[in-house]
């Protein structure tokens, strides 16, 4: 069976996590901890990079940060994760679900401001597949109704809009480094990009439990002591150790993992009376994250994954409409019609992509789709 994926692995992970061991900063915000900030600060422009556990917990401290609270509203698609929501929903919010554009999954720009009210605080855009949300709309709109954008760019490393990096663009962004995604912090990892000031000194509290622990350690006062909310939100150095690793070959990755999704991409024009590929604007640079059928709807896809099950590869569909779930519905509301989320999300399955992957695994991909999607 060829895998879905396979977490990326660059050879250095083993060294630099046994430093960290060694170390008498396991705990987090360490050498190397510091050092993949850093890089972050450097490749994005952003005014503080923060690692976090885990995307989702980058995305509490955006929710705590914007000081959310119970009745705000908060405008997102249907078609994410899980997380995107539950970070604001856990501080009270009412999630405001706003249908996607079919070409790209991601949320449509356009249908943003009729689900803008009295109570909406912010807007976050989700960059699905690592291709861009139309950002200038989005923040425009943003600016015109005095709101916050928290980029969801869990899968967007390295991708961009208009040359400027994903998660850098809205006030705060979030990146993701669990096994699935393109970069790895050895399971699960996250990083907070800070893009607006004013949120800087705070963030760093709110991640040491509420603390001025940084200020200590910088010696900037004397003593710390708890001065806020906050929770644990400082990733292991074991982590950023692993981290590291792969973002000194970072660039590399990039460049491989687009080779494999451009064979994808060439081989799959033949059969577009059967399936549709991704679509990636103009203004966007993506990152090669996944790659992505559509087929005709449930029936054919549930066929379709039969099919590459016995072909012994293992494709996969993604996520169901939040809107749809049982949480959603209590916890959230559908402004206006469902016209492309559901519809689309029936459609969508994912093929194997990883850094380091063979021509034999891609020639056999190739091979079980074409053959799969005339069943």
């Amino acid at each position: 069976m060829i895998a879905f994926n396979k977490p990326p692995y660059t050879g250095n992970e083993d060294k630099y996590v046994m430093a960290a061991m060694r170390s008498s900063k396991m705990s987090g915000d360490g050498q190397y901890t510091h050092l993949c900030q850093e890089w972050f600060e450097k490749q994005t422009g952003c005014k503080k990079a923060l690692l976090t556990p885990s995307c989702t917990q980058a995305l509490e401290m955006a929710a705590i940060l914007l000081d959310i609270q119970p009745g705000d509203e908060v405008i997102m698609p249907s078609y994410t994760f899980v997380s995107t929501a539950n970070a604001f929903a856990l501080r009270g919010a009412k999630i405001v679900f706003v249908d996607i554009r079919p070409d790209t999954m991601n949320i449509d720009e356009n249908l943003i401001e009729a689900a803008i009210t009295p109570k909406t605080k912010a807007i976050v855009p989700v960059h699905y597949a690592g291709v861009a949300c139309e950002m200038d709309t989005i923040m425009a709109i943003a600016d015109r109704h005095q709101l916050f954008v928290i980029e969801d760019a869990a899968q967007g490393m390295l991708a961009t809009y208009k040359g400027r990096p994903l998660g850098s663009i809205g006030h705060m962004g979030a990146y993701s480094f669990h096994e699935t995604k393109n970069y790895t912090s050895g399971g699960e990892g996250g990083l907070l990009l800070i893009s607006d000031e004013r949120f800087v000194v705070r963030a760093e509290i709110i991640r040491e439990k509420g603390t001025n622990r940084s200020q200590f350690f910088r010696g900037m006062i004397d003593k710390y002591t708890w001065v806020d909310i906050g929770s644990s939100y400082l990733a292991s150095e074991l982590q950023a150790a692993y981290l590291y690793g792969q973002l000194e070959r970072a660039e590399e990755i990039n460049i491989n993992r687009l080779k494999t999704w451009s064979a994808y991409k060439s081989a799959f024009s033949t059969l577009t009376d059967k399936i549709e590929t991704p679509h990636i604007p103009s203004d966007c640079q993506h990152n090669s994250h996944m790659f992505y059928l559509k087929l005709s709807g449930l029936e054919s896809r549930t066929r379709f994954l039969e099919a590459m099950s016995k072909e012994s590869v293992m494709a996969v569909f993604h996520y169901v409409p939040l809107h749809s779930s049982s949480a959603g519905k209590k916890l959230g509301v559908f402004s206006g019609t469902d016209n492309f989320t559901t519809k689309e999300s029936e459609r969508l399955v994912r093929l194997p992509l990883w850094f380091g992957m063979e021509m034999a695994d891609i020639d056999k991909i190739v091979s079980s789709v074409t053959r799969s999607v005339y069943l």
